[in-house]
């Protein structure tokens, strides 16, 4: 994972490691998530904090730990498209569940910029970072103007109008953000907001685009409401955060213009239950209506061919219970295929996150991030639920249950 991000730390100057211990896993069932197959009885061989061989014929180099895994099954390592993790702690939680990538949705005083800079020089222990430092919406945070005293003027008031939005949009590119977060429509996990409510105009999703664009990345648009939703697919983002209301209309224009959908159901799940990362009455009420809601409109957008990607929307905080198998568990249910489902943790968010040359499959030359599991996820998509095994970056950090078969072989 580290070497994904060689291109930041050349630029910011980090210092970028050759992490990742020698290792071959033997006995080893191999998914392939681009159709489905399975190499079985295969040996994988890991060097360098890369993927050097998947092979049948159990040639391996002498003198490397050997990891027998008896049956078990390999598949790439999850990628979570929208999390709220702003401390090393939970960046680890996110870690042990099978995340070895995660797009940070915002953090106030760029906490994400820095622990994406601490985990690429190989100091930090934790997934792969990609960071939106603030979001770009009408009430920005107070924060974001202790960083930005430049942006005075705009303070004490709403962040409206085309040029103030250019302006809190540049401000946030400069600092090095992979991509730009944007608040197309209110929240809906608040008690006092409207979820259904446009925020910006087209023509000020398209400023945010604009600059974004000038710095070389995307937009990711969060909007539940329809109308917001529209106006950001026609402004130009890359994604739309949750969609809960999205017309078909809406949907058939994403799939025109090629729009990822990051729904977050499981989320939406956790607001109707007490505990969890929600626990309000009037958030309850809001998530039963909700639930069918997003459910429907994810249930369309798979049937019209619009590209799905998985994302708890969570802080991986200590009392969270939503990880991302349980988003594959609604993807199934809403009738994905459970290779569909791992495809949107995987290949189809490298394709999201730019990275599909670099991860999101299993292939000599890639990054070696994958996790092992006990069965088969293309039969029991729930199985991700229990990753016994979590390799990042070639180094195995995640280890649960007996490994007899491990040993070294000279």
């Amino acid at each position: 994972m580290r070497r994904l991000l060689t291109l930041t730390g050349l630029v910011l100057g980090l210092p970028v490691s050759a992490a990742g211990q020698d290792l071959v896993l033997t006995n080893a069932n191999v998914i392939d998530v681009s159709d489905g197959s399975i190499t079985e009885n295969a040996t994988v061989v890991l060097a360098d904090g890369r993927i050097r061989s998947i092979s049948t014929d159990g040639e391996a180099p002498a003198g490397v730990e050997r990891i027998d895994l008896m049956g078990r099954f390999v598949a790439p390592g999850l990628m979570d498209a929208h999390v709220h993790v702003g401390d090393a702690a939970a960046a680890r939680r996110a870690l042990e569940t099978g995340v070895t990538t995660m797009r940070s949705m915002g953090t106030s005083h760029y906490v994400d910029v820095g622990l994406r800079d601490l985990q690429a020089g190989g100091h930090l222990t934790a997934p792969q970072y990609l960071a939106a430092g603030y979001h770009v919406r009408p009430p920005a945070a107070e924060a974001f103007f202790q960083d930005h005293p430049e942006l005075g003027h705009l303070y004490g008031q709403e962040v409206r109008g085309v040029e103030a939005v250019r302006e809190m949009t540049r401000a946030i590119v400069g600092r090095g953000v992979d991509f730009v977060k944007t608040n197309a429509t209110e929240r809906a996990g608040l008690p006092d907001t409207d979820p259904r409510k446009a925020f910006y105009s087209e023509d000020e999703l398209r400023a945010v685009v604009e600059e974004a664009a000038a710095g070389g990345i995307g937009v990711a648009a969060h909007a539940h409401g329809d109308v917001g939703a529209r106006s950001a697919v026609l402004a130009g983002v890359r994604s739309i955060e949750h969609g809960t209301y999205m017309s078909p209309e809406t949907l058939g224009l994403m799939v025109e213009r090629g729009t990822f959908l990051v729904p977050t159901i499981a989320i939406v799940r956790d607001l109707t239950i007490p505990g969890g990362s929600y626990d309000n009455p009037v958030l309850i009420v809001r998530g039963r209506h909700m639930l069918p809601r997003v459910q429907e409109m994810a249930r369309r957008a798979h049937e019209l061919g619009v590209r799905i990607v998985a994302a708890t929307d969570t802080g991986y905080g200590s009392e969270n219970v939503t990880t991302l198998a349980h988003e594959l568990l609604e993807f199934v249910e809403i009738g994905m295929t459970p290779l569909e489902a791992l495809q949107s943790a995987t290949i189809t968010a490298a394709e999201l996150f730019g990275l599909g040359e670099r991860t999101g499959r299993l292939e000599a030359g890639l990054e070696a991030d994958l996790i092992v599991l006990e069965r088969n996820p293309l039969e029991d998509i729930g199985v991700l639920q229990d990753v016994l095994m979590v390799i990042s970056d070639g180094e195995v950090i995640v280890e649960r249950g007996d490994w007899p078969g491990r040993r070294t072989v000279s």
